[in-house]
C-alpha cells in the first residue's frame, strides 16, 4: 500500500511541475532575481548549512541579500515577518521558526523573512528595504515564484529512494531534472566510485560535491567556548548521528545523547531529563546544534549548554561563485 501511494504522491508531484510548466498555473516574478536553495528528499540533506553558503558568496560579493523562508515550525501566521533586518535579529524561534532565527543569527548584513507565500514575503522585503537577491530557502518545491538558479542539495542515496510514504522524495527522482545545479550531500554514504557515477550520470556541470567543516564551540549567546572533555548530546534535528560523528570526529568521546524528533519545542521536564542523564553519565558539558540553540534560548540547565557549530563547504567553490554571481546579475 505504501508503495501504492508512493507512486501516486509522486505522480501528483510531477503532475503539478508539469501545469507550472505550462502557464497553466500562475507564477509570480520579484523584482530581484531569485536563487532557490531545495531538497527532493525530507531532511537530513545539509540544505540549511548551503544556504547560509549561498548568502555569505552572494553578501561577500557586495550583493544585497535576503533569505526567505517559510518559517516552519513557527507560530506567525501573517503575511510577512521580518525576522532579522541585517542589523539585529527581531523575531524568536517559537514565532519565525528555528531554522529562519539560526540564518538570522549567522548572517550579519543579510535580511531574513518568513511567510507562507514567499513571494508576498519578497515584495514586502523590497518595499521595505528596496531590491535584493533573493535566497529562497527550500524553495524546490515552491513553483509559485520564478527564481533564476534552482539549486538542489541531494543526498548521494535519494535516487534509490521512493516518494512519501513509501520512502522521503518529496518528488520522483525525475524531478531533479527540474535543477541547474546538483550540490551532493552526505558523501560518507558512497564510495567515490559510486559518486562519479552520480556525478556522470547528472551531469559534471551542475554536479558540486558538499561537505561539513566544524565551524568552532560556542556557548548559546554565541560567545567562543572551550570544547568540553566528555559531552553529553542533546539534538532534535533529522539525523543526529551526523552530528555525533561530528563531535566523536573531534576528538571528544560522547558519553550519552537525547535525541528528540526534527524540530522538537523542548519542554521543561524534557530538559531536567537531560540533565540528570548527563549528570548520570558523567558528563561536563551538554552539547547541542545550532538549530536546536535557537530553541534552547531562555532555558537554563545545571550544566554549561555549548553548540557545535557547522558550515558547509563547497568543492570548486569558484564555479559556483559565478553562476551565482551571473544569476545575481539579472537585470529587473
Amino acid at each position: 500500500m505504501r508503495r501504492i501511494l508512493g507512486r501516486a504522491f509522486g505522480a501528483v508531484g510531477s503532475l503539478r511541475a508539469a501545469a507550472y510548466r505550462r502557464g497553466l498555473l500562475p507564477r509570480e516574478r520579484l523584482s530581484g532575481p531569485v536563487v532557490s536553495v531545495g531538497n527532493l528528499g525530507v531532511g537530513g540533506s545539509g540544505k540549511t548549512p548551503v544556504v547560509a553558503r549561498v548568502a555569505e558568496i552572494l553578501r561577500d560579493a557586495g550583493e544585497p541579500v535576503s533569505v526567505l523562508s517559510r518559517g516552519y515550525g513557527g507560530t506567525f501566521r501573517g503575511e510577512a515577518l521580518v525576522v532579522s533586518d541585517g542589523s539585529a535579529v527581531l523575531a524568536g524561534a517559537a514565532e519565525a521558526g528555528d531554522e529562519p532565527v539560526m540564518l538570522a543569527r549567522a548572517l550579519p548584513g543579510v535580511v531574513v523573512a518568513v511567510g507562507p507565500r514567499r513571494d508576498v514575503v519578497g515584495r514586502a522585503v523590497e518595499a521595505r528595504f528596496g531590491r535584493r537577491v533573493h535566497v529562497l530557502d527550500d524553495g524546490f518545491q515552491h513553483l509559485r515564484l520564478e527564481r533564476d538558479l534552482d539549486l538542489v542539495c541531494l543526498d548521494v542515496r535519494d535516487l534509490e529512494d521512493s516518494p512519501m510514504p513509501a520512502g522521503r522524495l518529496r518528488e520522483g527522482p525525475s524531478a531533479i531534472g527540474r535543477a541547474d545545479v546538483v550540490l551532493l550531500t552526505r558523501l560518507e554514504a558512497a564510495s567515490e566510485a559510486e559518486i562519479r557515477g552520480l556525478e556522470a550520470r547528472l551531469g559534471r556541470d551542475r554536479t558540486f560535491r558538499v561537505g561539513r567543516r566544524l565551524d568552532g564551540w560556542r556557548t548559546l549567546d554565541g560567545k567562543p567556548a572551550t570544547p568540553p572533555a566528555r559531552p553529553f548530546l542533546l539534538a532534535a534535528i533529522a539525523r543526529p548521528e551526523r552530528f555525533e560523528r561530528d563531535v566523536a570526529g573531534d576528538g571528544f568521546p560522547v558519553v550519552g545523547r537525547a535525541f528528540f524528533r526534527d524540530h522538537h519545542r523542548f519542554r521543561t521536564e524534557d530538559l531536567a531529563g537531560v540533565e540528570a542523564r548527563a549528570r548520570a553519565a558523567g558528563a561536563d558539558a551538554v552539547v547541542t546544534t545550532a538549530k536546536d540553540a535557537v530553541r534552547l534560548e531562555g532555558t537554563s540547565l545545571g550544566l554549561p549548554v555549548l553548540v557545535l557549530a557547522i558550515a558547509a563547504t563547497i568543492a570548486d567553490e569558484g564555479r559556483l561563485r559565478e553562476r551565482l554571481l551571473s544569476a545575481a546579475g539579472r537585470a529587473a
